[in-house]
């Protein structure tokens, strides 16, 4: 019996075409644009952890600068208030399995007649480890590399494919701010960060290196900053704790006075960024899933049309024997056939033109088959729910008065 009414259902639906489409843009609409504002959400979270993730797991910075002038405190990085002496007694806090102290600058970058403009950064070798950076070719510099502050670099893919073209750097000589430095290696391409920095186009030295050769006075000791990784994720709240502490008390800061550093804890920003796309993805959802309130309302008002239109029709059906529930029944197969039918339209749409926009503007996009069935399942929903009220309607039609309607 129920195979008799789907054939019926499509029978309807092709008898009216036209109306049949227009009533599906509703649902075909509403699912496209719910699929692809979730696979942009998606896209937006994944974007952020792989980006916050690339720095490494369980992580700290700790950025220099916040001074007090004439009750006046500067921002962060204004002032060059942590040293490398910093970095070494945080290493020996509990629960610190990594310390990177970091320098940076700007550099003019010279190879036979090429030049390149780029960030300079002084560091140690943990800096690699604490980035989970490694290289597509050569090798880093060492801690012997490190102590002797030898003029060795290792580069991103951006300044060897300005300064080298096809030419295997590794082994060749550069000149940076007129400083010779032999290339080691080529780093592994890592892509922007979440400021928009491309991270390739940078060249890495050792942290003494550039305390002799490309920093002079007062700032050969300073850093900018320093990355510090926790043993675990348990053990953060410890070690924040501990570095503020031996921190202050390096730098003779009294109790109510503001501390001269921020610690910025990585994993608190991933957790944040994550939860604030997750709702920016959510509110885009809900805006979307406005059009599938009016695609439930396109069905509905249809479907009282063709109840009117086929008044006498449903009289006839009831007077030769059918059922309340059998004509309930088939004009609400027709309301689920008309929503899902539009919901799958809907859902090939909005995977097409998350594709589309990721092939175009290389945004990141995300399509999961919870967004998919989630859009497709409150879609089909909508077309029962909206389905009902015309599907009751011609139920409980009386077959007298259905006979006689003109």
């Amino acid at each position: 019996m129920f195979r008799p009414m789907l054939g019926e259902a499509w029978h309807a639906m092709g008898a009216n075409r036209l109306r049949t489409f227009l009533t599906m843009l509703g649902m075909v609409i509403g699912v496209g644009a719910v699929v692809l504002m979730m696979a942009i959400g998606q896209g937006a979270q994944e974007q952020i952890k792989a980006s916050i993730s690339s720095l490494g797991s369980n992580l700290f910075i700790v950025i220099a600068g916040a001074p007090m002038s004439s009750g006046v405190r500067a921002g962060g990085g204004s002032a060059v208030t942590l040293t490398v002496e910093d970095a070494h007694a945080i290493e020996e806090l509990d629960g610190v399995i990594n310390v990177a102290p970091i320098n940076r600058s700007s550099a003019q970058l010279v190879y036979g007649g090429r030049n390149w403009n780029t960030n300079v950064l002084g560091t140690t070798p943990a800096y690699f480890e604490v980035n989970t950076w490694d290289l597509s070719n050569g090798y880093i510099f060492s801690h012997a590399d490190l102590n002797g502050g030898r003029r060795v670099v290792v580069i991103g893919k951006v300044v060897a494919d300005n300064l080298f073209e096809d030419v295997d750097p590794a082994g060749k000589t550069i000149r940076i701010n007129q400083s010779p430095f032999i290339v080691l290696g080529v780093l592994r391409e890592k892509g922007q960060s979440m400021d928009g920095r491309n991270q390739d186009d940078t060249v890495i030295i050792p942290v003494t290196s550039m305390q002799q050769h490309l920093l002079g006075g007062g700032l050969s000791s300073r850093l900018r900053m320093i990355m510090v990784q926790s043993e675990s994720a348990e053990m953060m709240p410890l070690v924040e704790t501990q570095i503020n502490s031996l921190l202050r008390q390096r730098h003779r800061i009294r109790e109510g006075i503001p501390n001269d550093f921020f610690i910025n804890n990585l994993t608190a920003t991933l957790d944040t960024a994550v939860e604030t796309t997750r709702t920016m993805a959510l509110l885009l959802g809900a805006i979307a899933s406005i059009s599938l309130l009016v695609g439930g309302i396109g069905i509905m008002n249809i479907m009282l049309v063709s109840v009117t239109e086929r008044t006498r029709e449903i009289g006839i059906r009831m007077a030769i024997g059918a059922r309340k529930q059998d004509i309930l029944l088939q004009f609400l197969l027709e309301a689920i056939m008309i929503s899902i039918i539009g919901c799958l339209i809907g859902l090939l749409i909005g995977i097409a033109g998350a594709v589309l926009i990721n092939q175009i503007t290389q945004t990141t996009v995300v399509i999961t088959g919870y967004s998919a069935i989630t859009a497709f399942s409150v879609a089909a929903a909508v077309g029962i729910f909206f389905g009902f009220y015309p599907a009751r309607k011609a139920a409980r039609l009386h077959p007298i008065e259905a006979l006689r309607f003109q």
